[in-house]
C-alpha cells in the first residue's frame, strides 16, 4: 500500500505529482532515500537543507511523519513490493539510497527491484563485510558504512562535483575538501581573497600526493585538491560559485 503524507513546497524545478510518478518534469538530479532511520534521515534532511528535491520513503508511519515537513515528498512504502515502488515511478529518481537498516533481506530485495526496474544509481547502506558483497554482486553502485555524520558527508558528495569528502566538525562548521576548477585555476590566493569574499578559510592544498601549506603568492593549479575550512553556508557559497562561474 502507498500513502502520500504530504509534501514541502518543492524547490523550482519542475516537480510533478501525477499518475506516472513524481518528479516527471525535474531538470536536475533528484533523490530518493529509502529508509529514513539515523542514517537515511540524515541524508533527507541534508540534501532537503541544500535545497535538492528529495523523495522520504519508509514502512513505518511513525518515522515517515518526521519528514514530512522536510522531504519533497514524504510515502508511507513497503520498498520489497514491486508494484508499489513502480507506482510512484520510482524510475525516474536519478539516484535512490537505500538505508534499510538491519533487515538484510529487505535491503537486498530493494536493491534488486530497484535495478530492475531501471533506477540509473544505487547507493546501499550495509551493516558488514557479508552484506556489502551480495549487495555489489547484484548491482549496487555504491555502498557507504553507517554512521550519522556519514550521510551529511554522502549528501554533500552527491549534490557537487567538486566535493571529494566532507568532515563534519559541529552543526554550522565543516572541513571539506574541494577539487580546484573554473574560476580560480591560475590564481593566487591573494588574488582571490577567499576569506574575505567568503569568509572560509584554506587550511591546506593536496597537490600530486603532497601537502602543500598555502602562501599569500601560492597559485591553484589544475588538479589541486582544497581542504577548506568554515561554516557550512559560506562553504556552500564558494562550492556554488565554482559550479556556476
Amino acid at each position: 500500500m502507498v500513502i502520500k503524507i504530504n509534501r514541502r513546497p518543492s524547490s523550482e524545478k519542475g516537480t510533478t505529482n501525477n499518475k506516472e510518478g513524481f518528479f516527471m518534469d525535474k531538470k536536475d538530479t533528484t533523490f530518493a532515500v529509502i529508509g529514513c532511520g539515523q542514517f537515511g534521515g540524515s541524508v533527507v534532511e541534508e540534501l532537503a537543507r541544500q535545497g535538492a528535491d528529495v523523495l522520504a520513503i519508509d514502512c513505518n508511519e511513525e518515522v515517515i511523519k518526521k519528514y514530512v515537513n522536510i522531504a519533497t515528498q514524504a510515502i508511507i512504502l513497503d520498498s520489497t513490493d514491486e508494484e508499489a515502488l513502480r507506482s510512484i515511478g520510482i524510475r525516474n529518481i536519478d539516484h535512490v539510497i537505500v538505508g534499510i537498516g538491519q533487515n538484510i533481506q529487505a535491503s537486498i530485495l530493494t536493491v534488486l527491484l530497484l535495478k530492475e526496474i531501471g533506477v540509473n544509481k544505487v547507493t546501499v547502506k550495509v551493516v558488514n563485510d557479508y552484506h556489502k558483497k551480495v549487495i555489489l554482486k547484484i548491482g549496487a553502485d555504491s555502498v557507504i558504512q553507517p554512521e550519522k555524520d556519514t550521510g551529511k558527508r554522502l549528501a554533500h558528495q552527491m549534490l557537487s562535483d567538486f566535493v571529494l569528502d566532507y568532515l563534519v566538525l559541529s552543526d554550522t562548521y565543516s572541513i571539506v575538501e574541494l577539487l580546484a576548477a573554473g574560476p580560480i585555476i591560475g590564481q593566487t590566493l591573494i588574488d582571490l581573497n577567499i576569506p574575505q569574499r567568503f569568509g572560509i578559510n584554506i587550511a591546506a592544498i593536496k597537490r600530486n600526493y603532497n601537502i602543500v601549506v598555502p602562501q599569500a603568492n601560492t597559485e591553484i593549479k589544475e588538479g589541486d585538491v582544497l581542504l577548506v575550512i568554515g561554516e557550512n553556508k559560506d562553504i556552500s557559497e564558494f562550492d556554488h560559485w565554482l559550479l556556476h562561474s
